[in-house]
């Protein structure tokens, strides 16, 4: 710079601090807790309109298991996973589950007949994992997974190796719906009639003697 003159005198504006607007200092933007976040999507939860979701009926309560503890039933055939707002989805899936989760819970996943269609991205899983609190994680005593394919498999165990291992040693595969009745009474299961259909298109009648009382806790 010449001696005696201004940068502005020279054609060039002094810098700048970004975070400085006519000298005073900017606020920075509060970053988000998880609490935050997920306080945040329970409130939504609890006012929006979510019936686009829940009339789908693909995730519901249905009973207890032999020790008394919630089921929580999801039929992946019926998730349109590319034709729904992932994020009510989302919002549901807390409604539903923020009471239950207070206590024991488990869950009974049926991949009977689902296609691409029905498979959400592992990205938004993730993000559902990660958003809800210890609570789910902690209390869910069980995560079964009737009628797997070799590709569900391997997407398990990736999940919960790499994404999910706090429940690894939660989830069972199970390649029928009478292996369930160890955990949980017929009575106590409501599911939809392909399930039962295609299980015993696949499996027979009777094909399994259920335990009387369930060794998951």
């Amino acid at each position: 710079m010449v001696e005696g003159m201004t940068s502005i005198e020279l054609g060039t504006i002094p810098s700048q601090d970004p975070t400085t607007i006519g000298g005073d200092i900017m606020p920075e933007e509060p970053i988000e807790t998880p609490e935050e976040r997920y306080e945040r999507l329970l409130h939504r939860a609890q006012i929006e309109d979510l019936s686009e979701v829940s009339g789908i009926g693909c995730l519901y309560q249905s009973g207890v298991d032999r020790l008394g503890r919630p089921v929580i039933v999801f039929c992946g055939k019926w998730f349109p996973a590319h034709n729904i707002d992932l994020e009510k989805a989302l919002l549901y899936l807390i409604k539903l589950l923020d009471p239950i989760v207070k206590g024991d819970y488990v869950i009974a996943y049926f991949h009977t007949l689902t296609t691409t269609n029905n498979y959400p991205s592992l990205h938004w899983l993730r993000d559902v994992y990660s958003v809800l609190p210890y609570k789910y994680k902690k209390n869910l005593k069980a995560f079964y997974i009737v009628h797997p394919t070799f590709w569900t498999k391997m997407m398990t165990w990736w999940f919960t190796t790499f994404m999910a291992p706090a429940i690894k040693a939660k989830v069972h595969s199970l390649p029928g719906v009478e292996h369930l009745y160890s955990a949980i009474t017929k009575d106590q299961l409501e599911i939809p009639a392909y399930i039962t259909e295609y299980d015993m298109a696949t499996n027979g009648i009777h094909y399994f003697t259920p335990q009387t009382q369930t060794t998951t806790s």
